[in-house]
């Protein structure tokens, strides 16, 4: 997925989006150079501290990143007050903005996103039913269904999701949208599988990339597991649209 390009084009194929929260950073422009032949997407966890109980990294880091990369820079806002950062992020290069439907004021987020030219994306706790974000599927690029618990890397795959990823494919299906379901936390070759089946096309992954001894490779298996398990018409195995 090349910089700018909206999530939703890409509904045909599974999309990788490696979360460097398991990258070293120390040499996380290396880790990003390992991992780019099958990233789509990098996914860019930044947690406040406050929403969550983990404080991680802001629009210095993306800045560096854009820099370093092209790649579609996907940034997952775990904060209380994301609204205030926004424009901060966009002018450090992020293409495409998360925010959570728990924080409230989602109309005004949404309107903001899209007024600084950032992709649309709504970010659901596994708790949180399918009721309090099914009327914005219309106003998102982006639905990201947390399938962990938010603010620690490393945590097992919470199979109650999985109804809610399906009925959010069912319901995005019934009315036409080109919204890409992004599902996030214990992604794994078998996690991804289970997530594709029901409908998920965007798929983030940090220590099951980056713990392997070849994250390119590990990215790969994970998105031939997803193209296999996913629904007819919603992926094409070993196929990568766009402009990669």
């Amino acid at each position: 997925m090349g910089k700018g390009a909206r999530p939703g084009r890409f509904e045909t194929v599974a999309r990788i989006a490696p979360s460097i929260l398991s990258a070293d950073f120390a040499a996380l422009g290396d880790a990003v150079d390992q991992v780019s032949p099958q990233a789509d997407l990098l996914h860019v966890d930044v947690m406040d501290a406050h929403f969550v109980p983990n404080l991680t990294i802001g629009p210095p880091v993306v800045e560096s990143l854009r820099r370093h990369t092209d790649l579609y820079l996907d940034c997952h806002l775990m904060m209380t007050n994301p609204g205030q950062f926004l424009e901060a992020f966009r002018r450090s290069g992020a293409d495409g903005c998360t925010v959570h439907v728990e924080v409230g004021e989602t109309e005004g987020l949404i309107e903001s996103m899209r007024h600084l030219g950032l992709d649309v994306g709504l970010a659901v706790n596994p708790e949180t039913p399918f009721e309090a974000f099914a009327e914005w599927l219309e106003r998102v690029d982006l639905v990201l269904l947390m399938t962990v618990h938010p603010g620690f890397a490393g945590q097992s795959f919470i199979e109650s999701v999985v109804p809610k990823i399906r009925r959010t494919r069912d319901e995005i299906d019934r009315r036409g949208l080109a919204v890409a379901i992004e599902v996030d936390g214990g992604i794994d070759v078998a996690t991804a599988s289970v997530a594709a089946e029901a409908g998920a096309t965007v798929f983030v992954a940090g220590s099951a990339i980056f713990d392997e001894p070849d994250p390119a490779a590990a990215a790969h298996a994970i998105r031939h597991a997803a193209d296999r398990a996913a629904r007819p018409g919603l992926a094409e195995p070993g196929v990568v649209s766009g402009d990669r």
